[in-house]
């Protein structure tokens, strides 16, 4: 491409931006005084994109174009210049001469600012340099900048400032498009892949009335109309569950969650999850179908199951590593579940090895187990590893094994040290799960925290519902995983912010 004098190459100050919005505001109000106002353009017909120019050359050369997009770049010389225009698919040159679009509106454009909004009409062609090209003829201005873009070196590279900004984020730095492209596709991948195993694709109710039992914390709002306080979604599950004990075989949502948590690389308030229930398989069946779908997903998305994360390769086409809770812990700790003979040889083997147990004195075996699960074994599973049959203690949803009953057929898959999805073979005993969520809402309760055991579900399965597979898994996190993300707020076009103090 023409060197072009792109953007100021050095930083603009709050002062400088405010005089270069003044000035561009005297522009806007020449033009209007003139009868041109920019902002009355309702439509502009292109019948092309800078990128099927550039990937089609051989059959444009030399053809009438119509494009338009954000000038930003100008190179001035004189009766010619050369400016770089940005659409959607990426960026162009185009060539402006006077003797081709005429003295006034030569004049007219010289006026324009980087950041405008402009229509091009003119022919295809490659510079003597052999840059693809499009040669003016005719140019409309379509929307007027009044901020300067961020300069081009130092540009808008302060994370705070992109995530809140992320208008100006996309403009200057396309990667950052094409993790969202990319995010979108992966989406596509995951419907399509789901679709095909004859899975139906519904929605379930965003606001409760009930503040459930869950260990994520609601956050609350009120129906004017209804005088109730109501509480935006932390899962879809027992929804989910309904529509299997309606008679649906096979359900998945992707559900837009709400947990008033706090905020770090992996979270965010607001995420989307993908839960997918199934009749008549179980967690290991689960485990099949996750597995395969990444796998999937990984080589449609990627063109490989081996990507890289972070500068670690990771291996998603080979077989996933399975270990029980029970042989995680004694691998990476040396604690044996098995050889404690009750809740306080547990205790006093936590204490040993240094770590704190939520529950103090009252903590179980199964409390132990995961306390120690999550301080010597989670940061160890860098590649795929499905861990599976966990305390009951801590799965109020996942059936009992048959054959230890203090233990559930759910599993977590990780991958990255991080946790990437959750799975039960669903437990669908009314009363049993009726005991269990009585005892996890008073457990919230002693902590001071309302909650509620919802009854209508409980009806559901009274009904009966079939033995169910199901696995939830976080979208963002499978995005920051094929995207090489490093936090979340990289995958989200509009990060959850803390408001900038006004004055």
């Amino acid at each position: 491409m023409a060197d072009m004098d792109e953007i100021n190459e050095t930083p603009l100050s709050e002062e400088d931006i405010g005089e270069a919005k003044r000035i561009r505001l005297d522009k806007l109000r020449e033009l209007r005084e003139a009868g041109s106002d920019p902002y009355e353009k309702v439509k502009y017909d292109r019948t092309s994109t800078a990128l099927a120019i550039r990937e089609n050359f051989d059959e444009l050369d030399g053809s009438e174009v119509r494009i338009a997009g954000r000038m930003m770049s100008r190179r001035d010389m004189g009766k010619a210049n050369f400016v770089d225009v940005m659409d959607g698919s990426g960026r162009i040159q185009v060539y402006v001469r006077v003797n081709d679009v005429g003295e006034d509106t030569f004049a007219a454009f010289k006026k324009w600012d980087i950041g405008d909004i402009v229509g091009v009409e003119g022919q295809v062609f490659r510079t003597r340099r052999g840059e693809i090209s499009v040669h003016a003829h005719k140019l409309e201005l379509l929307s007027k900048s009044l901020l300067p873009l961020p300069e081009k070196f130092h540009g808008l590279v302060d994370k705070e400032l992109r995530y809140r900004r992320r208008y100006v984020d996309l403009i200057m730095n396309p990667e950052v498009k094409d993790t969202f492209y990319k995010r979108s596709r992966i989406l596509s991948e995951v419907r399509r892949y789901l679709d095909g195993r004859g899975y139906l694709e519904v929605d379930t109710p965003v606001l409760h009335t009930l503040e459930i039992g869950a260990a994520a914390r609601p956050f609350r709002t009120h129906h004017n109309a209804l005088d109730i306080d109501m509480f935006l979604r932390i899962e879809t599950e027992l929804y989910l569950k309904r529509l299997i004990v309606g008679g649906f075989d096979k359900v998945y949502e992707v559900g837009r969650i709400f947990r008033n948590e706090g905020m770090d690389s992996t979270h965010n308030p607001e995420f989307t999850s993908i839960e997918m229930y199934e009749a008549y398989t179980d967690y290991k069946g689960m485990m099949d179908l996750i597995e395969d779908m990444y796998r999937t997903v990984a080589r449609s998305v990627c063109g490989s199951a081996v990507i890289t994360y972070q500068g670690t390769e990771i291996d998603m086409e080979s077989p996933w590593a399975r270990m029980s809770m029970t042989e995680a812990v004694k691998k990476y700790s040396g604690a044996d579940y098995y050889a404690w003979e009750s809740d306080e040889d547990a205790r006093a083997e936590a204490k040993k090895l240094g770590v704190t147990i939520e529950g103090g004195d009252k903590a179980t075996k199964g409390d132990v187990l995961a306390a120690l699960f999550e301080a010597f074994v989670e940061d160890k599973l860098v590649q795929p590893t499905f861990i599976y049959d966990y305390p009951v203690e801590i799965s109020p949803l996942a059936k009992r094994k048959a054959s230890e009953p203090q233990f559930t057929e759910r599993f977590e898959y990780f991958i990255t040290c991080h946790e990437m999805g959750n799975a039960f073979s669903e437990l669908n005993d009314p009363i049993d799960q009726r005991r269990r969520f009585e005892a996890q809402v008073a457990a919230r309760k002693a902590q001071g925290i309302n909650a509620e055991v919802d009854e209508d579900f409980l009806m559901a399965l009274e009904y009966g519902m079939p033995p169910t597979g199901g696995l939830g898994f976080g979208f963002d996190r499978l995005v920051m995983l094929l995207t090489d993300s490093p936090s979340i707020r990289d995958v989200l076009l509009f990060p959850t912010m803390k408001p900038l103090k006004s004055g």
